[in-house]
C-alpha cells in the first residue's frame, strides 16, 4: 500500500479525541506531583538523600508495571488496560494524600508509577498498530507532547494549590481528579481501536503468549546495544525529573517557586515536541537522539558546576531550560524506536521488553543519584549523570544504525 495514500486515508479526527485527551488529563497529574514529590517527603521527615528515593519510587513502580504490561495489553486490550490504570492511580494519590511519613508516601508514588506505566503503553501499542509509518514520529512526538502538556500544566496547578492552601501535599488533590477525569473519558469515549479494526493484522498465536523474560530473550542483541543507548536517555531524562526538585531544596527554594521555575521549562520543551518528531521523520532517529544527550548531559555538568556558586538561583533556572530544550527535541524518540523495531502485526510484548530497558535506566538514575548524594553530594552525582549522558550519545551514534537506516 502506498504510505502517502495510507496516511491519507488515516481518520486523524476521528482518534484524536480518544487517543490524546485521556493521556493529557494523566499526564496533568504526573506533572502537578513531580516538582513535590521531594519537598512533601523531606516535610514528612526524610533527608536530602531519603527524598531522592522517594521521588525514584516513580520509576521503580514504572519498572514493576512493565513486567506484565505487555501481556495484560494483549489479554484484555488497551481500553481496559487503561481504565485499570487510571483507578489504581486514584488509589496512589489517596494513598499519598493520606501518608503519615515518608515510607507511606513512597508506597502511594510507586503504585502511581505502576499506573503510569501501563496506561502509556496501552496507548503506545495503539499508536504503533494503526499509525501510517510515513507519520510515525510525529504522531509519537505528538503523544510525547500531550504528556509535556501535561507536564507544563500540572506545576502551574501545583503552585496555584499550594498558594491557596499552603500545603504542598495538596498536589496530589489534583493528581486525584485528574486520573477521575482520565477514567471517565477512557470510559465514555469509543475505544479508538474498535473504530479502525481492520487496519489491525492478525499476530503469530506464540507472539501474544511470549513472557516479558521470553520477549528479552528473543530481541537480547538491540535490548542490548540500542537498548542500552536507549536506557540512558531514559536515565537522563529520569534524573532530570529527580535532580532539579533536589536541587531546589538544597539551594533552599520554596515548593512555590521550585513548581514556577519546573513549570516554565516545561512550557520550552512543550513547543518543540512537533519539531522533534518533524526532524525525526525528516532527517532520521539520530538527528534528535544524539543531540538531545549532548544537551541533557552537559545541562547536569552545568548543575554540578554551579552549586556554591553565589547566582546558584539563576544557574538552576539555566540549567532547568537547557535540560528543556534537549528534552523537547526528543520528544517521542524512545517510543518511535520502540515502534520501529517492534513487530508491526502485534507490538505490545516488545513494547513491554523495550519499556522495561528504558525503565531499568529510569529507575537507576534516581536510585543513583540518592546514593551518590548520601555518600558525597549532590553536585558530584549530577556531575556523575552528565559524564553518562555523553556515554549515551556515544552508544546511539554506534549501534542506531546497525538497525535502522540512518
Amino acid at each position: 500500500m502506498n504510505t502517502a495514500a495510507s496516511a491519507s486515508r488515516f481518520p486523524w479526527r476521528q482518534v484524536a479525541m480518544a487517543a490524546f485527551l485521556p493521556t493529557i488529563l494523566f499526564s496533568i497529574g504526573q506533572g502537578a506531583v513531580l516538582p513535590i514529590i521531594p519537598v512533601v517527603a523531606h516535610q514528612l521527615g526524610a533527608d536530602l538523600a531519603g527524598a531522592g528515593l522517594i521521588s525514584a519510587m516513580l520509576v521503580v513502580g514504572a519498572l514493576i508495571g512493565d513486567i506484565p504490561a505487555g501481556a495484560l495489553i494483549v489479554r484484555i486490550g488497551e481500553r481496559t488496560s487503561m481504565i485499570g490504570a487510571a483507578v489504581l492511580a486514584v488509589v496512589a494519590a489517596g494513598v499519598s494524600l493520606s501518608a503519615p511519613n515518608p515510607w507511606v508516601l513512597g508506597i502511594g508514588i510507586l503504585l502511581f508509577g505502576l499506573a503510569s506505566t501501563v496506561f502509556a503503553i496501552a496507548r503506545h501499542a495503539f499508536m504503533t498498530t494503526f499509525v501510517p509509518l510515513a507519520y510515525r514520529a510525529r504522531s509519537l512526538s505528538t503523544l510525547g507532547g500531550t504528556f509535556r502538556f501535561g507536564f507544563l500544566v500540572g506545576p502551574f496547578a501545583t503552585a496555584a494549590v499550594i498558594q491557596v492552601t499552603g500545603e504542598a501535599r495538596d498536589a496530589f488533590w489534583i493528581q486525584l481528579v485528574t486520573s477521575i477525569a482520565a477514567l471517565i473519558v477512557v470510559v465514555l469515549l469509543r475505544d479508538p481501536s474498535e473504530a479502525l479494526a481492520e487496519r489491525r493484522q492478525k499476530a503469530a498465536p506464540d507472539s501474544t503468549r511470549m513472557s516479558l523474560l521470553g520477549t528479552i530473550a528473543a530481541n537480547r542483541g538491540v535490548l542490548l546495544t540500542v537498548g542500552s543507548g536507549s536506557a540512558l536517555v531514559a536515565a537522563l531524562r529520569s534524573s532530570r525529573n529527580v535532580i532539579l526538585p533536589l536541587w531546589a531544596v538544597s539551594i533552599g527554594l520554596d515548593g512555590t517557586t521550585t513548581a514556577i521555575i519546573i513549570g516554565a521549562a516545561a512550557a520550552i520543551d512543550f513547543v518543540l515536541f512537533y519539531t522533534g518528531g518533524w526532524i525525526t521523520d525528516r532527517f532520521g532517529r539520530l538527528w534528535t537522539s544524539v543531540p538531545a544527550m549532548i544537551g541533557l548531559g552537559a545541562s547536569h555538568l552545568v548543575l554540578a558546576l554551579s552549586h556554591d556558586s553565589p547566582d546558584a538561583e539563576g544557574w538552576f533556572v539555566a540549567a532547568a531550560a537547557m535540560l528543556a530544550l534537549a528534552n523537547g527535541i526528543s520528544s517521542g524518540i524512545l517510543m518511535t524506536l520502540g515502534s520501529d523495531l517492534a513487530d508491526p502485526a502485534h507490538p505490545a510484548p516488545f513494547l513491554g521488553a523495550w519499556r522495561f530497558t528504558n525503565d531499568s535506566g529510569a529507575a537507576a538514575a534516581p536510585l543513583l543519584i540518592a546514593g551518590i548524594t548520601a555518600v558525597a553530594s549532590l553536585p558530584v552525582a549530577a556531575g556523575v549523570m552528565g559524564v553518562l549522558g555523553f556515554l549515551g550519545a556515544l552508544n546511539l551514534r554506534v549501534f542506531l544504525p546497525r538497525y535502522l537506516r540512518e
